[in-house]
């Protein structure tokens, strides 16, 4: 029944906006069952990435995916927000990475607003698109390398095992996040160019962040191990600029469930390259071996590690992050180059 006038007698709702609100995005990258959702709201300076890794079954092939919404390796973005204008979604890139025996393929083309779609279930990005179809994640492929321009196109579909909605923060304030959608999954790889189709073991999670991401961090070692039982094992090693080191250790069974557990001591590899120090963990100092080295830059290197957790030998995807690299004027001036818009 009517109770009256609102407190303080007005009619319309405080200041200038309407009474009737706006839409209501997801939050977290996913909707309350686990499944991605692409239409979800980022802060100014922020980020959002789906990121997918997979190994073929016969070993001789590898991928990495990363679809971003306000790309954190942009020289573009970080521009523009030191101009006050860092609108996530006018830097947008699907990063394509493929490895094996039809050597190495790489594209990082960057698409503004008008170039870029996202709803609930589908995030356009120039002519590539990324798709939950209510089963699986669909990547259509259409871009060109860089630096050599050799295209690649094609389709390749996600199909987790489970989803899981487990979300932790990285950071002490809680303002970068990351969590697994689907940890344990299969990989059905489908490409025209370069021409190979093969299946494998796959893994995709979400990071989202409300800041820059070299506010609050210095370095960061990740890594997921595959387990004799189908299980996947993901440990974070991350190094803040102020405040304790943090550490992570998650073991996700193929149901989606997930129990913590405390990573084995940790133990330095070779510096790369670029002599970037990177450091992974591993059981009764079992030597770290290196069974390939799939990406080495001056800021970033993405390799497949061999080493030990719960009791087994195990290969890792592994990566090693130095932020304060990453902003250094001369490497922002070089990605110009590997990163076109």
């Amino acid at each position: 029944g009517d109770s009256g006038l609102i407190s303080g007698g007005g009619q319309r709702a405080s200041g200038a906006g309407g009474a009737d609100g706006g839409p209501v995005r997801a939050t977290g990258s996913r909707d309350a069952l686990g499944a991605p959702r692409f239409d979800q709201l980022v802060a100014t300076g922020g980020y959002l990435w789906w990121y997918i890794d997979a190994l073929s079954d016969d070993g001789q092939h590898g991928l990495s995916i990363i679809a971003f919404v306000g790309s954190v390796f942009s020289p573009y973005y970080a521009q523009a927000i030191r101009r006050g204008q860092g609108d996530p979604d006018n830097h947008c890139a699907l990063n394509v990475a493929l490895y094996g025996r039809a050597g190495k393929r790489w594209t990082m083309t960057e698409r503004s607003r008008k170039n870029v779609m996202r709803d609930a279930t589908e995030f356009n990005i120039g002519p590539s698109s990324v798709r939950w179809n209510g089963q699986s994640l669909e990547i259509k492929i259409h871009e060109r390398g860089v630096p050599l321009p050799y295209p690649v196109r094609g389709t390749i579909r996600v199909h987790p095992q489970a989803l899981t909605t487990y979300h932790t923060a990285l950071d002490d304030g809680g303002l970068h996040r990351w969590g697994p959608l689907a940890p344990c999954a299969r990989v059905e790889v489908d490409l025209t160019e370069p021409a190979q189709r093969w299946t494998g073991h796959a893994y995709l999670d979400s990071n989202e962040g409300d800041e820059p991401i070299d506010r609050p961090f210095r370095e960061w070692d990740w890594s997921r191990a595959s387990l004799a039982d189908g299980s996947t094992a993901v440990i974070y090693d991350v190094q803040q600029k102020q405040g304790a080191d943090r550490l992570r250790g998650v073991r996700f069974a193929p149901d989606g469930s997930h129990t913590d557990f405390a990573p084995p001591p940790r133990q330095s590899l070779p510096q790369t390259a670029w002599r970037i120090p990177r450091r992974m963990r591993t059981e009764d100092a079992a030597p770290v071996g290196i069974v390939s080295m799939l990406e080495d830059t001056p800021f970033y290197e993405r390799s497949v590690l061999r080493s030990r957790l719960f009791g087994q030998d195990v290969i890792s995807m592994h990566e090693t992050l130095n932020v304060p690299r990453l902003v250094s004027p001369v490497v922002q001036w070089v990605l110009k180059w590997r990163m076109p818009r």
